[in-house]
């Protein structure tokens, strides 16, 4: 049994918080633009509270109107900020934030983030302030959803990374060993494998053995011809440089590293970004409006779906191992 309401009397509701909180994704900015823009067009008073849950608890709060998230859909990160706040882990973190929630007389609060930003809320909700959450990572590893805000825009950062770094590596005969985020999850990873023809892509989630699984796919290719070799790295596997060094020193193949870093977190978001994005921050408000509380918005199939936020919190995502499968048969 759940530790919190799901119902509420819709008048209930007059002042909405929004916050972003965790990693920042491409497309939290039009995410805060429709929340803010559904809420008041329902009457609803908006204010946007800054640098996610450290910003609650230092009452960084102020009221936002329509102009206030004018000309932010085509820019990354978030205008709001966002930051880690471990004081918040606590329960006397949490309950300093219920304060200051009522001083605000928020009487909601949408959180756009990831899964830890959902726990976060789950924590709110227990205490009494109503949430709803809006799926934000651009990791795409939450699972109640389909689709995450920032997945596209980043996976598109990293193909284009990688045609610019395949340019060279044909140029020199090279072997490139590229380090992709996704600490916990390798939907970056085996999507931009698969969209660049990567011969090797090894996954946080699947343990690997260094000559089975990339040695000698590595020499495989190059026994077929081939003059020049993509290995992609999620971060959570880690030793990137180390795997690069052995591929080198085993094949004798002049073979580079390169850590994508931060770069995937940023850039104007996509077109997929953008309307999914808006489609999510509006259901977020209408959830709240028709007094459904304490849900996180899911993308399920072509339709946005509010779902109880422990449902939300417990759902696993599994990689499509047809996905795995079909990245070794193509690139070998």
């Amino acid at each position: 049994m759940a530790l919190y309401d799901t119902k509420i009397e819709p008048g209930n509701i007059k002042r909405i918080g929004v916050m972003t909180s965790g990693g920042d994704a491409p497309g939290m900015n039009t995410a805060l633009r429709a929340v803010v823009r559904a809420g008041l067009h329902y009457g609803y008073q908006m204010f946007g509270i800054k640098k996610g849950y450290e910003g609650l608890l230092a009452g960084e709060i102020y009221e936002m109107d329509r102009h206030d998230v004018s000309f932010i859909m085509n820019r990354g990160g978030t205008i709001l900020q966002t930051a880690r706040c471990k004081e918040f882990e606590t329960p006397e973190g949490v309950q300093r934030a219920v304060t200051i929630a009522k001083v605000f007389k928020l009487d909601a609060i949408v959180v756009i983030g990831g899964d830890g930003s959902f726990k976060g809320a789950r924590e709110l909700a227990k205490a009494g302030i109503p949430v709803v959450g809006i799926p934000g990572t651009i990791d795409n590893d939450i699972g109640c959803t389909d689709y995450t805000i920032g997945y596209d825009t980043a996976l598109n950062t990293v193909i284009d990374a990688i045609d610019k770094i395949k340019d060279t590596a044909c140029s020199h005969e090279r072997c490139s060993v590229i380090e992709v985020m996704g600490r916990d999850a390798g939907y970056i990873a085996i999507n931009s494998a698969i969209s660049d023809g990567a011969e090797v892509c090894i996954l946080p989630e699947k343990s690997f053995d260094i000559n089975e699984d990339i040695i000698k796919p590595v020499i495989a290719c190059r026994n077929k011809g081939k003059r020049h070799f993509v290995v992609i790295i999620a971060e959570g596997v880690g030793g990137t440089m180390h795997i690069a060094e052995q591929i080198k020193n085993i094949t004798g193949i002049v073979t580079t590293a390169t850590i994508l870093g931060h770069i995937q977190r940023g850039g104007s978001p996509s077109s997929r970004d953008r309307v999914t994005a808006s489609l999510m921050g509006l259901k977020a408000i209408e959830t709240l409006h028709a007094g459904d509380i304490n849900k996180v918005i899911a993308l399920r199939g072509m339709d946005y779906v509010a779902l109880d936020i422990d449902e939300a919190i417990n759902t696993k995502k599994h990689l499509d191992e047809d996905m795995i499968r079909a990245n070794k048969i193509l690139s070998l």
